[in-house]
């Protein structure tokens, strides 16, 4: 850094002014008298910025992405994103905004990037993950409430979080007319693992059941094209199928391959639909209604949905200022609702999600729960149409035919065995995608996602249990080190492995995927299961139970568990219920003190603190993990909010 105050000749070339620009605005005595002097300075930044002076009075559209990384003009990384799933959002954004300014719009852009929960599984940045999903909520809503002249916003996001976050600000946006489009997926390669099982390498390395050199080929090969989320159906996945269940996407939106040329033409029929929104005044308070959150959760529990949508569906849900899905309407649901989409990672067959959507991606599902009488066919969308419309017209489409011929040609698959009749899901057994937990350990609830769990768990009649020695955790590191170890402290097969401390308060209740992944693609692992107050990937799989509450932070009675209890857990898959008890003297074990090592995690980042005391007030993890703000109110300045002002009257 010597030399830093050393330029180069070119350097000192500096311009102090520029010729004013030709031309002039074209206002109006009208303009110039009753509009804000904010409107009347931003047409001067809209020149300033090069757009033509005498096209500045169309109308305005803004544009919201969650784009990350810097990308050379011939796509080559200048500097890299976060992760696949924003790296190529800008190329649809880019789509969008050429067709709206051909239609002599003009279109602003916004962005708000987001991380990626895959890169901070095991680490420190996890505790930052679900916070991280209300904060870009929140400047989201604050980026669409700084351009008020603008007539729509298309909000364009692919991944765990920041799909969810633009969600919950188009709901919150709910008076003017909006659209989601969804950022796609990644294409599997056409060797190796996909970028779910790849999360295990360094458990089955530790284990012996890979070698360095097969880790290593594995993981280069995993994400093999440049943008989209992950080719399962995690979060990214689900957050996408909710989005177009929700009728806030168009028809046929979700999960297609991003890059590819229907991805990019979905980007612009996605304007053409918001400029029609605004034309005929539809705005999203018309769209997002209690009936198309139900609808969403059809979809989901018919898809096999990750469990992280428990959590962001309420929360979108609270945003538009309806009712809040709560733990009985999710169990009632999927009791109602049959998984018919064979899927990875819920089996059987482990289809990828570009395969979903050549079989007819969520509009081929909410066909078939059309003829099982399980949607409102009278929400509207934005397309313009109610679903039962959409679906008349995507029953019979050219498009529906040609995807699934695609489909079998060239991927040998018969579309009907990806998305399913109710007879054929049937005959294959899949079981229905969640099921709601209590017990004297959960005396709050918890949840564990049938599907991830191994077919040959379960008798015949559909009944999962299973009773072994607890082994406690209160740190994921410590919990990790004994999944990968083959020592003495390692965790032995059958152990019901207990992490604490992992909920909102504990630690901002981040994901365990590590663990997860070890153990369903660690053999000697298989037959484990393991009980959180945290959460899980989308992509978790085996018998993993979390959202337990209360959390143990909270005084939960997981809290009290030592190493050597005995755990019991039943899990009805065809009845979406099931119980997680500890084996035992129940007097004994309320008289006990809750776990010496059990604290919040040092590393909890003050920001992380603050979300979770504010989540508290609006519910907690079954409420959506969003505050309540009247109640924030009410608690912060009580005094204020109940003076009585009569006695100066």
């Amino acid at each position: 850094m010597d030399n830093f105050f050393n330029l180069s000749d070119e350097a000192y070339k500096v311009r102090t002014k520029v010729p004013a620009r030709e031309g002039a605005l074209p206002f109006t005595e009208e303009m110039l008298k009753n509009l804000p002097s904010g409107d009347l300075f931003g047409w001067s930044h809209n020149v300033g910025m090069g757009w033509r002076s005498d096209l500045i009075t169309s109308d305005q559209v803004l544009i919201l992405t969650t784009a990350g990384g810097i990308r050379a003009e011939d796509g080559q990384p200048v500097a890299l994103g976060y992760h696949t799933g924003h790296w190529e959002v800008s190329l649809i954004a880019r789509e969008a905004a050429e067709e709206f300014k051909s239609n002599g719009w003009v279109p602003f852009a916004g962005h708000c990037s987001d991380p990626c929960d895959g890169r901070t599984q095991g680490t420190k940045g996890m505790m930052d993950s679900l916070p991280y999903r209300n904060s870009a909520a929140e400047v989201l809503g604050r980026l669409v409430r700084s351009l008020p002249t603008s007539k729509g916003i298309m909000g364009i996001a692919t991944c765990d979080k920041g799909l969810p976050a633009m969600m919950m600000a188009l709901s919150e946006s709910k008076k003017i007319p909006g659209i989601l489009v969804p950022g796609g997926v990644t294409l599997p390669p056409d060797r190796g693992e996909d970028a779910g099982s790849v999360q295990s390498i360094g458990s089955r390395f530790s284990h012996g059941e890979i070698s360095l050199r097969e880790a290593a080929e594995a993981g280069c090969a995993a994400c093999a094209s440049a943008g989209g989320g992950c080719q399962f159906f995690g979060t990214a996945a689900t957050s996408q199928a909710v989005a177009e269940g929700l009728g806030i996407a168009l028809p046929h939106s979700a999960l297609a391959p991003s890059g590819e040329k229907v991805w990019l033409e979905i980007g612009r029929a996605s304007s053409q639909a918001l400029m029609k929104m605004v034309k005929e005044n539809v705005a999203l308070d018309q769209i997002i209604t209690n009936g198309s959150v139900r609808n969403a959760m059809a979809v989901h529990a018919a898809m096999g949905g990750s469990t992280n949508l428990l959590i962001h569906l309420p929360a979108i849900a609270h945003a538009a200022g309806l009712k809040v899905p709560e733990v009985d309407d999710w169990a009632q649901m999927n009791r109602s609702v049959p998984r018919i989409v064979d899927v990875l990672p819920n089996g059987p067959n482990n289809y990828m999600t570009v395969q979903v959507f050549l079989a007819g991606g969520v509009t081929e599902v909410m066909l078939h729960l059309r003829e099982l009488d399980l949607i409102d066919l009278n929400c509207l969308t934005v397309s313009g149409n109610s679903v039962g419309k959409n679906l008349e017209v995507w029953e019979g489409s050219d498009r529906r035919s040609r995807f699934r011929e695609i489909l079998y040609k060239k991927d040998g698959v018969d579309p009907d065995d990806v998305i399913m009749s109710l007879e054929r899901a049937s005959e294959k057994g899949l079981a229905r995608t969640l099921a709601f937990l209590t017990g004297n350990l959960a005396p709050d609830g918890a949840v564990v996602k049938s599907t991830s769990i191994s077919p040959d768990l379960f008798s015949d009649n559909g009944m999962y249990l299973h009773e072994g020695k607890a082994r406690v955790f209160v740190d994921e590191e410590s919990a990790i080190t004994a999944v990968k170890s083959v020592g003495k402290d390692r965790v032995l097969p059958g152990e019901v492995i207990v992490l604490l401390g992992r909920g909102p308060i504990g630690a901002g209740m981040p994901e365990t995927a590590q663990i997860t992944s070890a153990l369903k693609y660690t053999s000697a692992l298989s037959r484990n299961v393991l009980i959180t107050d945290g959460r899980f990937s989308g992509f978790s799989s085996g018998p993993c139970i979390g959202h337990v509450g209360p959390e143990a932070l909270a005084g939960g009675p997981l809290a009290k568990l030592r190493d050597g209890d005995s755990v019991r857990i039943e899990i009805h898959k065809n009845k979406c219920k099931g119980t997680i008890n500890y084996v035992g003297s129940e007097a004994n074990f309320d008289a006990r003190s809750v776990h010496p090592d059990l604290r919040e995690d040092p590393d909890m980042p003050a920001s992380v603190k603050l979300w979770a005391a504010l989540q508290s007030t609006g519910g907690g993890t079954w409420g959506g993990c969003v505050p309540n703000t009247e109640e924030v109110i009410n608690r912060l300045a009580p005094k204020i909010l109940r003076k009585d002002f009569s006695a100066n009257e």
